[in-house]
């Protein structure tokens, strides 16, 4: 039976890989709302262009763009292959590098030597592990998730939340009961950070809260309008884009727009991501308010066309771009381009 549900875990991580790599994945009725926003233009601007630093601190690491590539998938081959040269990437850029889903890590050895490959690989860049809140929910035990840290050497652990994919999953985990107890336990008691994403479905501000309260560090709001993941399972089920279900979620501009009430409260890392599939998207989402930006499709696609020259080139183009609409906004820092560089369209007519 374990090799069973190995074997199956192995085929739905290939699964996912190969769903991602296509657009077949993409919301169909709902986007991510940064269309419903303009910037500002300042015509007087006297922002000095090539004087703008986006360097910023990931947890107290620096790191030269507020940007993430976020936690895809792992546990094939082809995954773990691709997760080297992301790596390989990331240090380039000298970005952080989320992991895929590392729960073969608390049942089998067999993955701890590619952990140590990506690790020396990725240098002194902030990696993030990955790890379900179904089994942070059944855990009898979270000081077990110190394997991943022990393991993988990673700097972060992010819990992904997951509820829509996990029950349109064949075999899914529906039993959440438990989580929030054991996660205050697991960001009180952990050496490391520990974050929460959704992974496409969103996080809505009064459901952030919630979750700050057990003390973790960083929100990744994971909104609708990039990858579904409902859609990933519905496809592995022989559903289509018919579904009613496809297109749930909360949109990533609401999200990181109500999350971010929440910094008057709480002292977190804010992430945007959902939908971050071009420049001016993820200049809206840090305009917006978040404290950093992260894609996982695109990155991919990217990868998968032009191998880790285009995952950078693709990077770098996202913050070249930022620079000029910091300049065309009169904002010298990101902390400017959050004040107030943003009209709702329809307020222009």
């Amino acid at each position: 039976m374990p090799n069973n549900h190995n074997d199956e875990l192995i085929k739905r991580k290939a699964d996912h890989l190969r769903l991602c790599a296509s657009d077949r994945v993409k919301y169909t009725a709902k986007t991510n709302g940064f269309e419903n926003y303009e910037f500002i233009h300042d015509a007087a601007t006297e922002t000095d262009i090539s004087a703008i630093d986006l360097r910023t601190l990931f947890f107290g690491h620096e790191i030269n763009v507020p940007f993430m590539i976020s936690c895809m998938t792992g546990g094939t081959d082809e995954a773990n292959n691709i997760n080297l040269k992301l790596a390989a990437a990331a240090r380039e850029l000298k970005i952080p590098l989320g992991l895929g889903s590392q729960r073969y890590l608390l049942e089998s050895n067999d993955l701890v030597h590619h952990f140590e490959m990506i690790r020396q690989e990725a240098g002194d860049i902030p990696l993030v592990g990955n790890i379900g809140a179904a089994q942070v929910s059944m855990t009898e035990n979270p000081d077990e998730f110190s394997i991943l840290v022990e393991a993988s050497k990673i700097d972060v652990l992010a819990v992904h939340l997951n509820p829509a994919q996990e029950l349109f999953q064949k075999g899914g985990d529906l039993n959440f009961t438990g989580l929030m107890k054991n996660l205050e336990y697991l960001a009180n008691h952990i050496e490391i950070p520990v974050i929460v994403k959704e992974v496409g479905s969103g996080i809505s501000g009064t459901t952030a809260a919630r979750l700050l309260e057990t003390g973790v560090k960083g929100i990744d709001v994971a909104g609708a309008g990039g990858t579904t993941w409902t859609g990933v399972e519905i496809l592995r089920n022989g559903g289509n884009s018919s579904h009613n279900f496809w297109n749930w979620g909360l949109p990533t501009s609401y999200c990181i727009r109500t999350v971010h009430e929440l910094k008057m409260k709480y002292d977190f890392l804010l992430i945007g991501s959902g939908g971050i599939d071009n420049s001016f998207d993820n200049a809206r989402a840090l305009a917006l308010g978040a404290d950093i930006t992260a894609s996982a499709r695109k990155v991919l696609q990217a990868l998968l066309e032009g191998g880790t020259d285009a995952v950078i080139n693709l990077i770098n183009g996202y913050f070249e771009d930022l620079k000029k609409i910091m300049f065309l906004t009169g904002s010298s820092t990101l902390s400017e381009l959050r004040n107030d560089k943003l009209i709702i369209k329809s307020e222009l007519f």
